[in-house]
């Protein structure tokens, strides 16, 4: 569910440090904008920041960058940095709709994708606007090293199944997938929670999860 709308929100992002304004001018050069080389992750849809900050904090020699459509959202990701005791110089945010990655990343410029708990977009109509659609693996596919991969999960049962189809009709390759995360000794190593896994796993529900690369 989207958050309300917040009038003070452009402006907040506007100034604050983390927030890319001249982002497609970045395009091939965000080893530039972090200043080193290390390996670039993108997170698509990316809330209020809680998964992405944690895997900064948890990876320092990896750079990350968190996309999110709505301002008044993406606030309260820059919220939680200001919250942080210590600053985290490897992670910037954008406030971009995700249809447009192309024009901010270069070819083979991203190592992995992670999108959590997208919008199911449910009708049947919508189905290319879901950022597990072939439309958005093709997407997806110009901006990715070779050896990249993408990584999504969902509590949604049927968004997940359509996801499992997509992967095949896109022509890449499914490295991995589990209908319950949790209780999955081997890929729940590691994981990181967003706020909505935490939220939707207490109530009893299980986290699907897959993961997809390129046939070679």
């Amino acid at each position: 569910m989207r958050l309300r709308n917040i009038p003070r929100a452009e402006g907040v992002l506007e100034t604050h440090s983390t927030v890319i304004k001249d982002k497609e001018n970045c395009r091939g050069h965000w080893a530039d904008v972090f200043e080193n080389q290390n390996p670039l992750y993108i997170e698509i849809g990316m809330g209020k920041g809680q998964f992405l900050l944690e895997l900064a904090r948890r990876n320092p020699d990896i750079n990350y960058i968190g996309i999110e459509r709505y301002s008044s959202v993406l606030l309260r990701a820059t919220e939680k940095y200001d919250m942080l005791e210590t600053p985290l110089p490897n992670i910037r945010f954008i406030c971009m709709d995700a249809t447009e990655i192309e024009k901010v990343f270069a070819p083979g410029e991203v190592s992995g994708i992670y999108l959590n708990f997208s919008d199911p977009w449910p009708k049947k109509r919508h189905a290319r606007r879901r950022l597990t659609s072939k439309e958005f693996f093709a997407r997806y596919d110009k901006i990715l090293a070779p050896e990249g991969r993408v990584e999504f999960k969902t509590d949604n049962h049927d968004l997940f199944a359509f996801s499992l189809e997509q992967v095949e009709e896109a022509g890449w390759k499914l490295l991995y997938h589990t209908w319950d995360l949790h209780h999955d000794e081997i890929l729940n190593q590691g994981n990181v929670m967003t706020e909505y896994e935490a939220k939707f796993s207490a109530q009893g529900n299980p986290i699907h999860k897959l993961a997809a690369g390129r046939i070679h």
